[in-house]
């Protein structure tokens, strides 16, 4: 048993325009025709899509889905989620179809966080087209990305994430995000069964209004995060962190924040790791260089002006 990949994202939203206009016109990914109950769907590769956005009364990370390898592995992974004591909805015939998926369920982690897990997803009848020219993003068998989510209960919530569901242990440092005097806080970067360094991680702290952290998309090379760089700032979505270097998962890119309230991490150049053989680490840095991150430039501002 195990999860191969992230799949797709489900988000609930006030603004469905605003997230079609972020999608297209700064991420540069390709609007597929509407889902049959009439949500928004748009995808970065040979997947029906990547996003799916629900227009709702609320601004609401609903789910990160994830893949698993066939019926059994998913029949398996439902009784462990259920033996764990976590809510398990399986997916009606109608909502796999929407996602086209063979089979799925839904549940959520110690902290309450939305996911899906599913097998058996189709593959689009048209190729991708991105609007502004994206030759291509980096999925594969590595999925859509990464998903960043939070948890009061951190230990609880790691442990569900690596012993029930199958996720290992990539990345699990502590940062001192405030200072070297300011308190620490965990967070895990957790692979799935595939190279990218981490499909999921989890930060601790509690659960943010959106319902995320950020989620994560991979381009081509350096010149693509630049263009959507200088898109985000034409069309004046709000820079999260600018311009950086990881250190754990060697990712170049910035933050943007979407209409969800969620960050949109737009990197490339990341590390691909042989995930049978890792072993795992505890880097004491966040970045190699760049990343100042809006509430440290808020800071400074808010020192400067007293």
């Amino acid at each position: 048993m195990g999860i191969k990949a992230l799949g797709y994202v489900v988000i609930e939203t006030t603004q469905p325009d605003k997230w079609d206009e972020f999608l297209t016109q700064v991420a540069g990914v390709m609007r597929a025709a509407d889902a049959a109950d009439g949500a928004a769907q748009y995808r970065i590769d040979e997947a029906p899509f990547r996003f799916r956005i629900e227009k709702s009364g609320r601004d609401w990370f609903q789910a990160a889905g994830y893949e698993v390898a066939d019926a059994a592995a998913l029949a398996a992974l439902q009784q462990a989620v259920a033996a764990a004591g976590r809510p398990v909805a399986p997916l009606t015939a109608q909502e796999a179809g929407l996602r086209h998926v063979a089979a799925g369920f839904r549940t959520s982690d110690p902290a309450g966080n939305g996911l899906e897990f599913y097998y058996g997803r189709g593959s689009a009848a048209e190729p991708f087209v991105s609007p502004l020219g994206v030759p291509n993003f980096v999925t594969g068998n590595m999925g859509m990305g990464h998903a960043v989510l939070s948890a009061p209960n951190f230990d609880e919530t790691i442990g569900f994430l690596r012993d029930v569901v199958g996720f290992h242990e990539t990345d699990m440092p502590r940062f001192n995000l405030m200072g070297p005097d300011g308190p620490s806080m965990g967070f895990a970067f957790m692979h799935a069964d595939n190279g990218r360094h981490h499909s999921i991680a989890v930060g601790e702290g509690p659960v943010p209004p959106s319902g995320a952290v950020h989620v994560m998309l991979e381009y081509p090379n350096l010149t693509e995060v630049g263009k959507a760089h200088d898109r985000m700032k034409a069309l004046g979505y709000p820079e999260s962190a600018s311009l950086g270097r990881h250190v754990n998962d060697e990712t170049v890119g910035f933050y943007v924040q979407t209409p969800g309230g969620f960050d949109l991490e737009i990197g490339c150049d990341s590390l691909v790791i042989d995930p049978a053989n890792w072993q795992t680490t505890k880097h004491e840095a966040i970045s190699i260089w760049g990343h100042e991150w809006a509430w440290q430039k808020a800071m400074k501002e808010a020192q400067a002006n007293a």
